[in-house]
């Protein structure tokens, strides 16, 4: 549960005992009153009892404020829906795994108030999900008002696309047992959960997400901050090229007065380890003619130690960062770097400060489709291939342009992450997609040119119809250029929600 969540809780606490004080004052008074009263008053409170259950039963409760974002307020049913979603999103990323995390999904979202989350201090997973849905509606509110007060709204096409995830519903829902759509709906998220609910959700989704992405690009920024951005990361963002030996220093073990025993490198073996560091690099100095990795290879094998050699590592995580991202540095510099257990070696050997240049391509993604063990047979990934070739050859007929490519794309590619922009991926860098994917953006390619590739990842196999567009941004640039903008991103959610305070209404109760 939230820091938020547990204040406003003691302050409902603290409201509810001056509430109960206020009562038992009440019925104190009553007390002395005529027995008419008395039996006027139980007979409104009789009156209200069934009240209660009737609107219980109504489903009025679907209808009550549950949560406030600013002045936005969202029903019990609304709030359901999220709620639900929240907890499926995460079903079905992790599935069977979900277990590793302690979340039982045998039962769906019931029960999951009884069960602990390993997530939160203390909470249950009904606590966990309720948050992320709060968390989501408040995004989704303040995006809203951005989009409001910049003139950012759905197009037709987009709105379409919107109505036509709902169409077959009720056919579908049939198909499962429901007597409607709403009903599969409403037992599958939650009481008073309906079609209505879910498209205005839907909607509101789509504009928060094209109003974040005018947000982001509303910041600009000059080359002098995105160099300053890239150098604070002193190396870290580089990638490296080394050899190294890693001298382990001897354990020695000690007793503590309670008994206990334990082993640790003393003062006397971290020295003993640096030393025969020392001269391994003495050893590999003296060499000449192999290359530095193989002098270090032999240096280390004299002094009965292995070395090992590292291709395109991230500054953030090789030994002597400083000192192999120092611009004079030249293959074959060696040092050395204590630690706590013991001494490296370091030989360098290439440093790549990401300047190259990046690339701006758009693709057509066709998935092969999987088998029920969620495998590829040949004849799949062939008729995704045929696909793809079809999608090209129309291309090719056209007038072959990149507003041409950019609207197939829109019309046949399967990758959510790009379709609704025509395809289109900026300033790529290199090993960022799979590797059929990269080799096409870094083969030398002019403006538009295209081809067909093959990619595979974890989530799919499939094709790329690839368009190339042109040379992007400086990596380093493009690296520091993202770091500026989700910071600027962060600060102005956070002065947005701040302005736009939130509370449980009494719908809550209900929720789940």
């Amino acid at each position: 549960m939230s820091a938020s969540t547990e204040r406003k809780n003691r302050a409902a606490a603290r409201e509810a005992g001056t509430d109960k004080k206020t009562i038992a004052l009440e019925k104190q008074a009553a007390e002395q009153a005529k027995s008419k009263r008395r039996w006027t008053l139980g007979t409104i409170a009789a009156v209200l009892v069934v009240a209660l259950v009737l609107v219980l039963n109504s489903g009025l409760t679907n209808k009550l404020t549950a949560f406030t974002v600013g002045s936005k307020n969202y029903n019990t049913a609304e709030v359901n829906y999220h709620y639900a979603n929240q907890y499926m999103s995460f079903a079905n990323q992790y599935g069977q795994y979900a277990s590793i995390f302690g979340l039982d999904t045998s039962n769906g979202i019931r029960g999951l108030d009884r069960q602990e989350c390993s997530m939160t201090d203390g909470g249950t997973w009904k606590d966990y999900f309720l948050d992320a849905a709060r968390q989501e509606l408040v995004q989704a509110t303040v995006l809203g008002q951005y989009a409001a007060e910049n003139g950012i709204t759905l197009d037709a096409d987009e709105l379409a696309r919107i109505d036509a995830s709902f169409e077959g519903l009720d056919e579908q829902a049939l198909a499962y047992g429901y007597g409607s759509g709403n009903k599969m709906l409403a037992a599958n998220y939650g009481s008073g959960v309906n079609q209505k609910i879910v498209r205005e959700a839907y909607k509101q989704s789509q504009l928060a997400a094209k109003a974040a992405e005018a947000l982001t690009d509303s910041f600009t920024y000059t080359d002098e901050q995105l160099k300053e951005q890239y150098a604070s990361y002193h190396g870290e963002r580089d990638y490296f090229d080394y050899a190294y030996v890693y001298v382990t220093a001897e354990k020695v073990e000690t007793a503590a007065e309670d008994g206990t025993t334990s082993s640790a490198p003393t003062e006397e073996t971290l020295k003993a380890a640096e030393e025969k560091a020392a001269k391994i690099v003495e050893t590999y100095e003296a060499a000449a003619g192999d290359s530095p990795a193989v002098r270090l290879n032999n240096a280390a094998a004299d002094a009965g130690e292995s070395a090992s050699n590292q291709t395109h590592v991230q500054g953030s995580g090789v030994p002597a960062l400083a000192w192999m991202a120092d611009a004079s540095r030249k293959a074959g510099d060696v040092t050395t770097e204590a630690d706590d257990n013991g001494c490296y070696v370091v030989v360098f050997l290439a440093h790549d400060d990401n300047s190259y240049v990046t690339a701006n391509v758009r693709h057509i993604l066709v998935r092969a489709e999987a088998d029920a063990d969620g495998n590829y047979t040949d004849e799949a990934k062939a008729a995704a291939k045929a696909k793809a070739e079809e999608i090209l050859a129309e291309f090719e007929s056209g007038d072959k342009t990149e507003e041409s490519f950019a609207a197939l794309a829109e019309e046949y590619s399967e990758d959510t992450g790009s379709n609704t922009k025509g395809g289109l991926y900026e300033n790529v860098a290199k090993g960022q997609m799979v590797e059929e994917f990269d080799a096409f953006c870094y083969a030398g390619h002019k403006p538009g040119d295209t081809g067909i590739v093959y990619g595979e990842s974890g989530s799919y196999a499939g094709y790329h119809v690839m368009y190339y567009v042109g040379e992007g941004m400086l990596c380093c640039d493009s690296i520091a250029d993202s770091a500026l903008r989700t910071a600027d991103v962060e600060a102005w959610m956070d002065a947005a929600e701040e302005a736009n305070p939130t509370k449980d209404g009494f719908g809550m109760k209900f929720v789940g």
